[in-house]
């Protein structure tokens, strides 16, 4: 991931998804329709574990970050929500 790079801006509505920092660092920010956390991840061992219905975006990545995502099952297109709008609707229904 080039320096200062963006990753993310969608949510999932059934997978989990574990992302890491394999090399370097960068900043993951979490949305559950109510409440936003950032968090920094910069160490190999340690892991953040995303539940469905929540919006991330990675961000503030170092030069030459790895980022790894582990997914509790494969790619599915109907899986993704990718407008905030209707993220926000279905996090308030």
């Amino acid at each position: 991931m080039p320096g200062g790079g963006k990753r993310g801006g969608h949510a999932h509505k059934a997978i989990y998804q574990l992302i890491v920092a394999t090399s370097g660092s960068f900043t993951v920010t979490l949305d559950n329709g109510k409440e936003k956390s950032t968090y920094l991840l910069n160490h190999p061992w340690e892991g953040l574990l995303i539940y469905p219905g929540v919006w991330r975006t990675l961000e503030d990545f170092s030069s030459g970050a790895v980022c790894m995502v582990l997914a509790s099952d494969f790619y599915d297109e109907n899986d993704y929500i990718r407008n905030y709008k209707e993220f926000k609707k279905m996090a308030k229904g």
